[in-house]
Parts: C-alpha cells; structure tokens; sequence
C-alpha cells in the first residue's frame, strides 16, 4: 500500500490557515468552477516562494502549476497579502510587543534586486551598486514589518519615491506616523519639504566617518534586518517576475509568512 504523501515545512498549520482562509477565499469554497482546494494552492505558493522554484516546476503532488499561477494573480490585484500583513503587523504589536497597534516612527530603505531575462525589460542600472535591476523600496515599522513597498527600475532615485511610501504609511497606519529614519540617500531639503507635507519628520541617521569595520546604525538595522529576513525566499534573490506588481505581491507574501510563525507557533 502508497503511504499518504508528508507535506512540506512551509505548509499552513490548522491555526494558520484558520486566519488566512478568510483573506484568500475571493469567493466561495463550493463555487462550480473551482477545482482545486485553496489551502493547497496557498501552500504550493508558499512552496515556490521559499524554495525559488520555477512555476512549471511545482511539484506534481501540489495543485497544477497554472492554476496556482492564476490563483496567485488574483490574490495580488485584490491585494489580500497586504491586508494580511497590516492585520498581522498589529496583531504582532498588540498582542506580543504590549505596544500600540499602529506606529509613529518608521524606517524607510530600499535594495537593489539583480534583474533575469524576465525582468530585463523594466530593469535599470544602479551605477552606486554596480547592479542592473529592479529596487526595492521598502517601510517598516521599528519593529522590522512591513509598512509600505514600491518597486522600480534600479536606475531611480530614493528620493523621488518618499512622497508615494510617505503616503502609503500614512494611509496604513491611520495618519501615525511622525518620523521616519532614512539613510544619507534621502538628504536635501526637496525630500524634507515631500515628507512634511504627508505630516512625517526625516531624520538622517549618517555613517560615521571614523568608520572601522562594522557599524550597527541606530534605527538603520532594523530595515536591514528585515531585507535579510526576505533572502531567505529565494523566489526574491532575484527579480524573476515579468511584471513589477507579481514581484511587489510575492514580498507582501513573504511578510504573511514571516509574521504567522510569531504568532501561531
């Protein structure tokens, strides 16, 4: 007799699943045309996020890899990943932190992904890095969640894109935000004045110039931390999305992940 297949370490536990299940059913389980059980889709998801897989290349024993594919389309135009990570966020800070749910300080950074033959056409070049790609422009709480995302061709500016995160934060926390920590990239009175008119206060922390070996930056770290937190899924080493909005859902995703474990040990 075939044993029952195990399943994978980045399945869904039943108290998981029990949270998510209501983000992800954009309609009802019974529906006529769907085939395929969510919870499976969602763990192949998971799946392919973490490993790096190819979508083609999802094992048998998950659902068909098309119909993940789709069903991942749908979860990122409905935008139920970030719903997902601002419930969990404060969730996390409520419940485990014995903090406010929503911040008034925030730490803003970005990264510069290297580009793929699927990415190549929307990409730029990082003349700083030395990289052609995709940056990642990202704002966390100091905690390290995920606030605000935006993704662009390497070749912008971090300054230019303040206005769109300020914006978004002040939208996801409720217009609670009232300074954000940003690295000597932001500087300039122009980006000051952007900030200012969403009601948040830039403060530049500066690398100090008697600099020897590592330095641990106040505030700096933490979005740091949170960058590395994203290399562990390796489906984000590299930019392989077509299109940039696939690329920005599958971060979203990974934050889902990334604050369920806390929370649901």
């Amino acid at each position: 007799m075939s044993e029952k297949p195990q399943g994978y370490p980045t399945d869904v536990s039943d108290e998981e699943w029990a949270f998510c299940a209501p983000y992800l059913t954009l309609m009802r389980e019974d529906a006529p045309q769907r085939e395929h059980g969510l919870r499976e889709v969602f763990n192949a998801l998971r799946w392919m996020v973490r490993t790096g897989c190819q979508w083609r290349l999802i094992p048998t024993n998950f659902p068909p890899w098309k119909a993940v594919h789709e069903q991942t389309q749908r979860w990122i135009r409905a935008g139920v990943f970030e719903d997902m990570v601002h419930d969990l966020r404060v969730l996390l800070r409520v419940v485990l932190e014995e903090r406010p749910g929503q911040p008034s300080a925030a730490i803003i950074d970005s990264r510069t992904v290297q580009s793929t033959p699927e990415s190549g056409a929307r990409a730029g070049y990082d003349g700083h890095k030395r990289r052609k790609g995709s940056k990642v422009h990202i704002a966390v709480d100091t905690l390290g969640c995920l606030l605000a995302l935006k993704v662009t061709a390497a070749n912008e500016q971090e300054r230019a894109q303040v206005a769109e995160l300020a914006a978004q934060l002040q939208v996801t926390t409720g217009q609670k935000v009232e300074v954000a920590f940003v690295d000597q990239g932001y500087t300039g009175a122009a980006v000051a004045a952007t900030a200012a008119e969403h009601g948040i206060r830039l403060e530049v922390v500066k690398l100090q110039e008697a600099k020897r070996g590592f330095v641990l930056l106040p505030r700096r770290w933490v979005v740091e931390r949170s960058f590395a937190w994203t290399s562990r899924f390796r489906r984000l080493a590299r930019d392989y999305e077509r299109l940039a909005p696939s690329f920005a859902g599958l971060h979203w995703l990974a934050f889902v992940c990334l604050l369920l474990r806390p929370l649901f040990p």
